[in-house]
């Protein structure tokens, strides 16, 4: 990568990765409502995967703005594509197997029931306490900054077993959280799952779990086509 597409990462880079850092500023300095006592409540933030996801991505880009800060600094071995191996490899997991897939599954699952019935999901009261830019930096704008990282750097997937299978484990306990946090407490994170029978809510939780692996190949797929032309998109396992 020339030194000027370097630089442009990098800054970019940073300035996602501020850009997650002020978001989840402004979510954890919000007012809270006696309508809606939601992060005062059991588990607090740490119970919406909104919360959790915006998390995820600040790690995520905080992480890029270090291997873009290592690769121009420090003179180690390379891989190909200009950053040492290690670095690499960790940075396109990460991306593969989590921040694409969760953030995507935010984006569309959020949106999906929002358009269907807001009060599913995010009841109208909400309005009063969350800035509406701040539910689109939460809800919408996740969705354009992963697909600029995975236009600006092409990420090798690993194995489909490797990368799904993580994904799952995430999956697994985030639901086992959410279930958690209603035995102890009583409440329901969402509130369309205390509209749903017993079955439904299998159904409904089982449902949103299985949609996780499809999202993840969407992510190799586009992957593929963004770098399929350029010579630089490593062949990915398919096992």
């Amino acid at each position: 990568m020339a030194a000027t597409g370097q630089k442009m990462c990098l800054l970019l880079h940073l300035l996602i990765f501020s850009w997650y850092i002020f978001t989840i500023w402004s979510n954890c300095s919000l007012q809270t409502s006696d309508k809606h006592p939601g992060v005062r409540s059991y588990g607090g933030r740490w119970k919406y995967l909104t919360f959790i996801n915006l998390v995820l991505q600040a790690v995520f880009f905080g992480w890029c703005v270090f291997v873009d800060a290592v690769h121009m600094l420090v003179p180690v071995k390379h891989t190909r594509s200009g950053t040492p191996l290690t670095l690499t490899k960790a940075r396109d997991f990460y991306f593969t197997a989590l921040a694409f897939p969760v953030g995507t599954f935010v984006f569309a699952s959020f949106w999906s029931l929002y358009t269907y019935d807001r009060e599913l999901v995010y009841p109208k009261m909400l309005d009063e306490i969350i800035p509406v830019w701040l539910n689109h930096a939460m809800h919408t704008v996740i969705m354009p900054l992963l697909l600029l990282q995975m236009f600006l750097q092409s990420h090798t997937y690993p194995s489909r077993t490797r990368g799904i299978s993580a994904l799952a484990l995430f999956s697994a306990l985030y639901l086992s959280w959410v279930l958690w946090v209603h035995h102890a407490s009583g409440i329901w994170v969402y509130p369309i799952m205390a509209h749903l029978s017993p079955v439904g809510l299998c159904v409904f939780l089982g449902g949103a779990s299985l949609s996780m692996a499809p999202l993840y190949l969407l992510g190799e797929k586009l992957s593929l086509m963004m770098w399929s032309t350029t010579g630089n998109h490593q062949k990915k396992k398919k096992k």
